[in-house]
């Protein structure tokens, strides 16, 4: 599952939604006003897709921890695997991607089971928050 709680753009919303079909997962997104609209214009579907509406992020990362989901964050940070070190999934698990600018909040980092990067060679600092959703959706479902 692809989890974008903390959406800036509706665009990438609809990109990973695509995304979320072409490797068999969910997306669980906040209920922002703007949300749904958005996820109506990007799914090129044009069928129902598997999404879940989550209204406390920190909350409901907490509970499907506690319920043996594997939280998996992707961040910045020391103690990240590299994408390409990061294996395939195994059970139920939830790619957290945080804020475009700001990332994931502090309060969820404690949430996560792992923190995996992707290495950038450029001078950019990330990619686009659908970009690297998708490719830690395909590492996930073990496609690349």
């Amino acid at each position: 599952m692809a989890a974008p709680l903390w959406p800036l753009h509706g665009a990438n919303l609809g990109t990973l939604l695509r995304t979320c079909d072409a490797v068999g997962a969910c997306l669980a997104v906040p209920r922002f006003p703007w949300v749904p609209e958005a996820l109506r214009r990007g799914n090129t579907l044009r069928r129902p897709a598997c999404v879940h509406w989550v209204h406390d992020p920190p909350g409901w990362l907490a509970r499907e921890r506690a319920a043996g989901t594997h939280v998996v964050g992707v961040e910045l940070a020391e103690e990240a695997v590299r994408l390409a070190d990061l294996p395939a999934a195994r059970g139920r698990m939830i790619a957290v991607l945080g804020h475009e600018q700001t990332g994931i909040p502090p309060e969820v980092l404690d949430l996560l089971d792992t923190v995996v990067e992707i290495p950038m060679v450029g001078t950019g600092a990330s990619l686009n928050v659908a970009v690297a959703g998708s490719l830690v959706l395909y590492k996930l479902a073990g496609l690349l």
